[in-house]
């Protein structure tokens, strides 16, 4: 479990094949401190583990359904990535809870810098749209953002400046890709609500027939 808050921005210096997937070697400073070989690291909103650590580099690799649903398919070499280490139960939650499973890929479509703050515009596929609202919690590149506006298919987020520059959107234009998790309480309250479930469930008729 994450918080959104990135620790700081990394960079992808080696990337190898392996069965199924892809190796990713990051060289990193601040977040080695407690570091170690099987923690959880979330690199750009995506949940990873440990599995080798040198010095000031770690590797982690990424296979099967991670590779399909993130942006790590096709990261360069020399990229800057967004890090955070898991969440200690004794930790502020200064962001939201973000748990490090992406649920799609958005595309920004607009930066436009608005006095000290950036507002950034980002396309989100049809199946996420349902799960955003005004003043709701979003996870972009694993940062917990406020989204200020929906429009239809698309969110507007309001970035400060500490955000845009301690974190890869710095180095964001339009048209790349994001990744994008949903606030997971969204999720839970469409399930608990059989909302996709196709019965009288909630009709007027249902509410008469528990005495209502």
């Amino acid at each position: 479990m994450f918080t959104g808050i990135i620790e700081e921005v990394g960079e992808i210096t080696k990337i190898e094949k392996i069965a199924g997937g892809l190796k990713f070697k990051v060289t990193a400073n601040k977040i080695f401190s407690d570091l170690k070989v099987d923690d959880s690291v979330a690199i750009n909103g995506v949940c990873l583990t440990v599995t080798n650590i040198i010095e000031n580099n770690f590797w982690a690799d990424a296979v099967g359904e991670t590779l399909n649903k993130t942006t790590l398919k096709t990261i360069l070499n020399n990229s800057f990535v967004n890090l955070e280490r898991a969440v200690r139960l004794k930790d502020r939650l200064g962001g939201h809870l973000v748990q490090g499973h992406v649920n799609g890929i958005g595309t920004i479509t607009h930066i436009k810098k608005l006095g000290e703050n950036y507002l950034l515009e980002i396309f989100l596929p049809s199946n996420l749209v349902k799960y955003v609202i005004n003043e709701g919690s979003i996870a972009v590149e694993g940062i917990s953002l406020t989204i200020a506006k929906v429009t239809e298919s698309r969110i507007t987020l309001s970035i400060i400046p500490h955000t845009w520059n301690n974190t890869n959107l710095k180095s964001r234009i339009t048209g790349d890709k994001v990744n994008i998790e949903t606030d997971v309480i969204a999720k839970y309250v469409e399930k608990l609500l059989n909302i996709n479930d196709k019965s009288d469930k909630y009709s007027d008729e249902w509410f008469k027939k528990l005495g209502y």
